[in-house]
C-alpha cells in the first residue's frame, strides 16, 4: 500500500471513530485527492449519497448523485470500484488518481454517519448488483 493511502486510511479512521471531521483532516484529504475531495464534499454538503442496504444481510452498496445537470447516479463501493467514466479513465486506465469524486464522497460520508440509508430486501440488492 502507498504512502500515500496509508495517510488516507489512517485520517478516514479517525473521521470514523469521532463521526466529525477537523480543518487539519480536512487539508490532509484535500492535498491527497485535490479538486475530487473539493467536488466530494459538495456532494455530501448537498447529501447526495445513499447507503443502499440489503435486509437482512446488510450488505451494502452506495448510490452518488453526480455533479452534471442531469444528477446522474453511480453506483459505487467506497475503496474498491465506482460505475462512473472517471473511475474507469483517470484511476484504472491512467493511475492519475487515487479514487474518483463518487468514491471519497461515499467514504467521507458513510465517515460522518451522513448517508441517506436505504434499506431493500437481498433480493432487490443482487438486482442492482446484477447491472453493474
Amino acid at each position: 500500500m502507498s504512502a500515500s493511502r496509508l495517510v488516507a486510511e489512517s485520517v478516514w479512521r479517525s473521521i470514523e471513530s469521532t463521526r466529525s471531521v477537523t480543518d487539519e483532516q480536512l487539508s490532509i484529504l484535500h492535498f491527497l485527492f485535490g479538486k475530487n475531495f473539493v467536488r466530494a464534499t459538495r456532494i455530501v454538503d448537498q447529501r447526495g449519497v445513499k447507503r443502499i442496504s440489503g435486509e437482512p444481510s446488510e450488505r451494502s452498496i452506495f448510490q452518488v448523485v453526480g455533479e452534471s445537470r442531469r444528477k446522474e447516479e453511480y453506483f459505487c463501493f467506497a475503496e474498491h470500484y465506482c460505475a462512473c467514466y472517471s473511475f474507469f479513465y483517470d484511476i484504472v486506465n491512467k493511475g492519475e488518481q487515487l479514487c474518483c469524486k463518487h468514491q471519497l464522497a461515499a467514504r467521507l460520508a458513510a465517515a460522518l454517519g451522513t448517508c441517506v440509508e436505504v434499506k431493500v430486501s437481498d433480493e432487490q440488492l443482487a438486482q442492482l448488483l446484477v447491472k453493474l
